[in-house]
């Protein structure tokens, strides 16, 4: 892999990913790390372009020593942002206390006299969350940015390339922020750009040139993100690469004819395995949301390796990788935000298919393991594949079974899938598809009066759900038309049998979940 211009230390932030985001956006390779992974780094000697400190939820440490070797090189460019700029701060000399008020959300700052960045006003409104605060700028460095309490919100080194900001200008609530980090990163950095489509389908195409000969096994959805992986790696691997499609019975209608027109007009060599009676026997009797997701993964693992090794024995061939989809978002939540100084989480131990390459000795192969969703749908544009196809709603593994609250039966499952099918077919109808980033439909573990055919009713509750988002990590409930909303209640409570009230889900997450279970 290329090594990357920017590294951004992991202090814990909320906004972290953002700021690798936004600095891709502005055309700089980064990456995200911890501070383990820093201190290794600086140790053996080597250096970023840039260096860029993140936020973080802990208060600066009395014991410096721990990173002071971020500072030491002099021509060294340093972004501290929020924990950041005050770990800087503590650093050279100045003062950090407890604010007496935190500063949170929406904040109103103004530059200083004698300060400008170019394409910035001089009063903005940006987003905070801290506490601390830098009550005196270290010897050296000026103030360049104070919020409207006359709280220092950013500082420039007068002679090194060293900047601090107590606002987060990643989040595009901050007024400015882009042209803010173009700042640190061209006039304070002197950074050339290096990122951008060519330069991500170049680095994915070189790491699946870098496995060799073997058969390559994909564990395929039909998803953007094993679409994109796939297509990515047929093109270097031609007829080695074998997608297999396992058919579990909790698939939407879409799915299935997404599959077929993947298999009719691409060249992949799809293989759909139809598992459909031994996942509902296994799901028998399950009702807890924990125990479902389990079995289905469970099962998962043992119809794919199964077939799998059929196939290998009928084909007389041996697969040496499995290739996944992994995104970055999935490895940076695989790892701690940090090992000393504070608290140490890690969010999840992120597997897309758990347990396939220890029980059937496969290396991974994982091509777009440092890609954002948007940009692995830019690089299957790149690719040539259709927009519609890169472009899909996200759609969970365990599919159905998470949207049935209660046990999953074929019944059950019939409900959800026609009154899916009919708000996919009216979001279509009404060019509303594009305008929500996920709709789907909940099976709901209640009965409710109603009338029919001039007869009571007593049937059951489908809740529609559709939310916006950009990575998933929060969402707001998408503000559907009326009509939409109606058209979609009327037809689900005409054409699905044993429902008989609609309901629609406000809830943003958080608090909520974008899935119900």
């Amino acid at each position: 892999m290329k090594v990357r211009q920017i590294w951004i230390v992991d202090f814990g932030s909320q906004y972290t990913q953002l700021i690798t985001r936004k600095t891709r956006e502005l055309g700089h390779s980064s990456e995200i790390i911890t501070v383990e992974e820093a201190k290794r780094r600086f140790a053996s000697g080597t250096r970023p372009g840039a260096l860029v400190l993140s936020g973080g939820p802990d208060s600066v440490s009395e014991d410096l020593d721990f990173y002071h070797d971020f500072f030491t090189d002099e021509s060294l460019a340093v972004l501290g942002i929020c924990y950041g700029m005050q770990l800087m701060a503590r650093e050279f000399g100045g003062k950090v206390e407890k604010g007496v008020l935190g500063e949170y959300g929406h904040t109103k700052i103004h530059t200083a006299p004698g300060f400008s960045i170019p394409g910035v006003k001089g009063d903005l409104e940006v987003w905070m969350s801290h506490f601390d605060t830098v009550a005196q700028a270290p010897a050296g460095f000026k103030r360049a940015m104070e919020s409207h309490n006359k709280v220092l919100a950013a500082m420039v080194h007068e002679t090194r390339p060293i900047m601090g900001l107590q606002f987060h200008p990643e989040v595009d609530h901050s007024e400015g922020g882009r042209e803010i980090l173009a700042y640190f990163y061209e006039k304070l950095a002197g950074l050339e750009k290096d990122w951008d489509e060519s330069e991500m389908l170049r680095e994915a195409i070189a790491l699946v040139e870098s496995i060799g000969e073997g058969n390559v096994l994909c564990a395929f959805s039909g998803g953007v993100d094993s679409l994109v992986a796939a297509t990515l790696a047929h093109k270097v691997l031609g007829e080695k690469l074998h997608c297999f499609f396992v058919d579990n019975g909790l698939l939407r209608p879409q799915d299935h004819g997404h599959i077929k027109t993947l298999q009719q007009q691409t060249d992949l060599n799809i293989t759909v395995l139809d598992s459909k009676e031994f996942f509902y026997e296994k799901l028998n009797g399950l009702d807890e949301p924990e125990k479902k997701r389990k079995a289905i993964g469970v099962t998962f693992i043992e119809v794919f390796e199964q077939q799998v090794h059929k196939y290998e024995q009928e084909h007389g061939i041996n697969f040496t990788h499995l290739l996944q989809g992994t995104l970055y978002p999935d490895v940076i939540e695989s790892i701690s935000p940090h090992e000393k100084g504070g608290k140490s989480v890690t969010i999840k131990s992120h597997h897309n298919v758990g347990g396939l390459p220890e029980r059937m000795k496969l290396k991974l192969l994982e091509p777009l393991r440092f890609l954002f969703k948007d940009e692995v749908r830019r690089l299957g544009e790149e690719l040539g594949l259709k927009y519609e196809w890169v472009h899909r709603h996200p759609f969970p593994g365990p599919g159905i079974g998470v949207r049935i609250l209660g046990e999953v039966t074929k019944e059950r499952v019939a409900k959800v899938q026609e009154s899916d099918q009919i708000l996919f077919e009216e979001l279509h109808s009404h060019n509303f598809y594009e305008a929500t980033w996920q709709a789907f439909t909940v099976l709901l573990p209640v009965k409710t009066v109603g009338v029919k055919g001039d007869a009571r009713a007593y049937e059951e509750v489908i809740c529609v759900r559709m939310v916006n988002s950009g990575d998933g990590m929060t969402a707001t409930w998408t503000d559907a038309p009326r009509d939409l909303l109606s058209t979609v209640s009327s037809r689900i409570c005409n054409e699905v049998k044993g429902v008989t009230r609609v309901v629609y889900d406000i809830t943003s997450k958080p608090p909520g979940t974008i899935e119900w279970e």
